[in-house]
Parts: structure tokens; sequence; C-alpha cells
């Protein structure tokens, strides 16, 4: 059978919005099948990005393939100079079903890392889901990119009872200027910090900033930038992802369907108990999306987890915006896995892989992907 002959080309938005958005509905995404409901801007997941490109496939007309790309400088160990590099990250790969396995996945992959090189990026990378096995073939033995660090994305779901804090602990607000003076003196350093997270903080998606310590350590925020912290705090940030996108479930797996049927049988049976009711996941929903989460001390898991029940009586309050969810994502070692409220049956891994783009890199390339799991910033406009 021959293959009809594509084009890849830049997205143009009026003439190409229409298509790409019903390519996004037709290719649904994991095990859950769900739907992308990018509400009329099909570049949202990267418009907020420093630098960013789509490209689509083109076949008679009919768009067939698209691919997306931002570009942002971040911080990587040793690497020169100051340790900061620029990377590129691949996302929103999709190939209409009627032209899978024609080289089209291949060629948006080639030609977004051509226009990578061309920014001057020092390494690629992409996240997938392990059990993504054509992803994993293209990306890992057809390019060449190395998995780098397993990350598990927590889900935590938002029902109507919203949890009572702890007495003895408060939460304030930070203004931008504190959380980034904060954030670049406690994560810095953190692998692929970036470089212009005061362009995060005062993005219009991005909701605030709190911390959370106990009451004997009252005015430690009035202190200046490099002074001394408590023994023990927290801190987080909170993206509004819902504003710009919506998900839906296709499917879910026959044991979530049992449990939640369960769940509301039981809670309709015993009223008394309140226990927290489940939002419905085959309508399109929004979520908000933790980032940022540090914590220093030895009580501070106990602060992490009254920040996260902050961030669910903020998403309850939400109701116009259909929050359903509360997501964060952290190293699959990181210890913050035990503190953040989250149900397992809904959360899982992401695989995070990644590619050297220049020769010189190598073996700075090699030590990257070979050190221990460190602490690693995940950027929410890249969620």
């Amino acid at each position: 059978m021959a293959f009809k002959e594509f084009i890849i080309r830049s997205y143009e938005c009026q003439s190409d919005r229409a298509q790409v958005e019903d390519l996004e509905r037709r290719c649904k995404v994991g095990p859950s099948q769900s739907v992308l409901d990018t509400m009329g801007d099909p570049i949202c997941r990267i418009r907020n990005s420093p630098i960013y490109m789509m490209l689509v496939a083109e076949v008679d007309n009919e768009l067939v393939g698209v691919i997306q790309g931002s570009i942002k400088v971040v911080t990587v160990q040793s690497h020169p100079p100051k340790d900061l590099a620029k990377v590129g990250y691949v996302l929103g790969l999709r190939v209409a079903p009627h032209s899978r396995r024609q080289g089209i996945g291949s060629s948006l992959v080639q030609r977004l890392e051509e226009w990578f090189i061309s920014n001057d990026v020092d390494y690629a990378y992409v996240a997938t889901e392990k059990d993504n096995h054509a992803s994993m073939s293209l990306f890992m033995e057809k390019f060449g990119y190395t998995k780098f660090r397993t990350l598990a994305v927590l889900i935590n779901p938002v029902n109507q009872h919203s949890f009572q804090i702890s007495s003895n602990i408060e939460i304030a607000r930070v203004k931008i200027e504190k959380a980034e003076s904060l954030y670049r003196r406690f994560m810095g350093s953190t692998e692929f910090f970036p470089n212009d997270i005061e362009n995060i903080l005062k993005n219009k998606l991005s909701l605030g900033t709190w911390v959370a310590y106990f009451k004997e350590d009252s005015g430690w925020l009035d202190i200046e930038s490099d002074g001394k912290v408590p023994c023990s705090w927290a801190m987080l940030s909170v993206w509004n992802s819902g504003e710009i996108f919506k998900l839906r479930l296709g499917k879910a797996p026959l044991s979530c369907l049992l449990f939640t049927k369960s769940w509301s049988l039981i809670g309709k049976i015993f009223p008394c108990l309140k226990l927290p009711t489940l939002p419905n996941f085959f309508n399109p929903f929004g979520f908000y999306f933790m980032y940022g989460v540090y914590h220093e001390g030895p009580f501070s898991e106990k602060l992490v987890r009254a920040l996260c029940q902050f961030v669910h009586n903020m998403a309850a309050k939400s109701k116009s915006e259909n929050c359903n969810i509360i997501v964060t994502e952290v190293g699959g070692q990181d210890e913050l896995n035990h503190h953040i409220p989250h149900w397992k049956l809904l959360s899982c891994p992401d695989l995070w892989c990644i590619k050297a783009l220049k020769n010189e890199r190598t073996k700075m390339f090699c030590e990257l992907t070979n050190t221990p799991p460190r602490a690693l910033f995940v950027d929410p406009r890249e969620v």
C-alpha cells in the first residue's frame, strides 16, 4: 500500500485551529483515554513558555499530525556556565489513527528537534507514560532518548467537605517578590529549576504562593530575604490549569468504577460518616496544579499536609471553574510522596526521557543521566 505524501509546516491559527482541535478529540490519551479540550486555543499548553512552536503534518489539505515544543533556561548541575542549560520540551505529539505507521510522527519529532538545534538548545526532553510502548519506541529506540527521571503524578479529588486546618498552624500568602526570593534561595539548585521563575509567579494563571509555619514563628516573613527561617516551614504555589483547558475521561479501569460505585453507596447509606464525595470525571473538568512544593524542618511534613488541605478548600470554593482534582508531580523517590494527600487509584508514574543535542555535551549528559535521582522542579507551564 502506497503512503500519501505529507508536508510538515508551522501551525497557522486561523486556518488550522478547527482541524487541530478535532484531531485532539480523536486522539485519546493514556489508558483512561483522556480527552483534552483546549477551549478554542490549541497552543494553550505552550503559550506561556518563553519560546514555543507548533508544527502540523498535512495530507491533501487534511491535518493528520501535530507536535508542540517549548524552550527555556533551567538549572542543570555542573553545566557551564553557572549551572544553567537551555532545554527543549517535546509535548502534544498526535497522529490521526488512519495515518499512523507512515513516518508522520517521526518526521514531526525530527523537525521539532531541528528547531531546537537552531535555537541553541542543549537538551531535549519528553514526558511519557511507562506503558506507552509506541511513544517509548519512537523516542528511545529511534531518536536515542534516555530514561532520565521517574516522577509520580499525585492526584487528589476535590469534594464538598472542607478540611479543618490545625489551629497552631499559620498559612500566609507571600508577595511575588518574596516568593521569587524564597524559591531562588531554597530551590535554585533543584534540577530543572526555571531561570525565569518570576515570569511563572507573575502569570495570571498562578493563583499565588503560600507558606505554612507554626504560630510561635509568626513574623518571620517580615525579615530580610536572606534572613533566618523557622525550624520547620513549607511552601507551595498554585497554577489554575482549568483556566486554559479541560479534561474528560473516556473510560476508567473497572477497579476504579467499582470503587466509585461502592463509595457512593456507602455515603448514601451512612451520611453521618461524611465521606468525601467523588467528582464526575466523565464531564469536562479543570484542575489546580501545585508546584514549587518545598519543606524544611523536623515537623514540616505536617505543614505540607496543611498547605494541601488549604489548596483543597480553595478549590472546593471555586465551583465556577469546575475544579475536580488537585494535581502535583514529584520525584518518584521524593519523601513528599508520603506527605501530599492523594488517591493511589487515580495517581500514576510519569517517565521523563532526555537527549543531548550537542556532541560536546556527551560526557556531561552521561553524568546527568547516571546521577542518583534528586529533587526536580516541574514547571506548571508544561503540565
